[in-house]
């Protein structure tokens, strides 16, 4: 699982846009100046980073020069879209540049087009399971278990999220725009028990999706 650190001092969008990310696959952290982000970086600790370049702490150029001494990739998202600012984060390294606001889609795909260049790959194991999100490919004991397209999205919600309790409301929230069709809390209980059967060596006694009797579910860490 590929690890973001977001740089973002706007409440509102480190919510919205962490949530989303953490949908799509990717760990998340975040840091609202420029102090706190320098503070968390480190060789390894991160896969990328999305910073904005006007932060009430610092700048998102000072942040940039920091994730460059440790060769990390960077993408600023910034309402800062003149050609001087551009050009400026360019030369400093930056790996892409996306103007606010911007189709989330279309950032999940500029990072993850960012991270296949510098050759970063997205791998969870989960004892014998494994997660390719590169490839949307899940096997276990190196066979390959078909998912359904929901199936998928609910353990990438699960996988971004170990370790903390998601409701049943949560996940419902996560996996309503990609069934097609309107997705309620009896079809999510459905979906749950499709996926134990695929991926838990004993469905009755799950070891990775487990329940949590009057709240939801939580895949440990």
């Amino acid at each position: 699982m590929n690890r973001l650190l977001l740089v973002e001092d706007d409440a509102a969008i480190v919510r919205s846009l962490s949530e989303f990310l953490r949908g799509e696959g990717f760990f998340v952290r975040t840091a609202a100046g420029q102090r706190e982000a320098e503070a968390l970086l480190g060789p390894g600790a991160f896969d990328l980073l999305l910073v904005d370049l006007s932060l009430t702490d610092g700048s998102g150029f000072g942040v940039c020069a920091a994730a460059k001494r440790y060769g990390l990739p960077v993408i600023f998202v910034t309402a800062s879209g003149d050609e001087g600012s551009v050009v400026t984060g360019l030369d400093m390294g930056a790996d892409d540049y996306v103007a606010k606001p911007f189709r989330p889609r279309e950032l999940v795909s500029r990072i993850r087009s960012v991270l296949r260049r510098c050759g970063s790959q997205s791998v969870v194991n989960l004892g014998s399971l494994r997660v390719d999100t590169d490839k949307a490919a899940v096997t276990k004991n190196g066979a390959e278990i078909p998912l359904s397209a929901l199936e998928y999205r609910i353990l990438l919600v699960f996988l971004s999220n170990r370790g903390r309790v998601l409701t049943r409301a949560r996940l419902l929230e996560e996996i309503w725009d990609v069934a097609g069709d309107y997705v309620n809390g009896n079809t999510l209980t459905v979906y749950i028990k499709r996926l134990r059967e695929k991926l838990e060596d004993d469905p009755q006694q799950p070891a990775l999706i487990k329940t949590v009797r009057g709240i939801g579910y939580r895949m440990d860490e």
